[in-house]
C-alpha cells in the first residue's frame, strides 16, 4: 500500500436499492483490508433487510437520528457519534426517526464487495 489522499467527492453519490444514498470513500483492491463509505438516508426511511456475507460493518452516526435493527437485538436509537458494529452475515437496517438526513460511515472489513450484499427484504417477506 502507498500514502494516498482521497479528496472527498460529494458529486459521486448515488442512489441505492437499498434505499440510501452512498459516496465511496474508500474502497480499492489498493486497500483491501477496509472500505469507508459515507451513506445518508433521507427523513422517515427505512433502508431495506439486508446483510453481508463474509463483511463486518461498523456504522458511526456523523449526523441525524434513527433507529438501528440488528440481529437478534431489540430496535435501539442511535445518534451522533454512537458506533454500530454488525457482525458478517448478521441481518440489519437502519430507520431515519428524525426529520433532517441521516448520515454515517458504514466501514466495512475486508472491503465492500457488492457480491457480499444480500438483499432480505423479498428472501424473508420481511418489511
Amino acid at each position: 500500500m502507498k500514502e494516498t489522499i482521497l479528496p472527498f467527492s460529494p458529486e459521486k453519490e448515488y442512489f441505492t436499492e437499498e434505499l440510501c444514498h452512498i459516496i465511496e470513500l474508500s474502497n480499492s483492491d489498493k486497500d483491501e483490508d477496509v472500505s469507508i463509505a459515507q451513506a445518508r438516508v433521507e427523513a422517515g426511511v427505512s433502508t431495506r433487510w439486508h446483510r453481508l456475507k463474509n463483511t463486518v460493518e461498523r456504522y458511526y452516526i456523523v449526523s441525524g437520528e434513527g433507529q438501528v435493527e440488528i440481529g437478534d437485538l431489540s430496535a435501539r436509537q442511535v445518534s451522533i457519534g454512537d458506533v454500530v458494529i454488525i457482525p458478517a452475515s448478521c441481518p440489519q437496517r437502519i430507520h431515519n426517526t428524525g426529520d433532517k438526513d441521516l448520515i454515517f460511515l458504514a466501514i466495512c472489513s475486508p472491503r465492500f464487495l457488492q457480491e457480499s450484499y444480500e438483499d432480505l427484504s423479498q428472501k424473508n417477506n420481511l418489511s
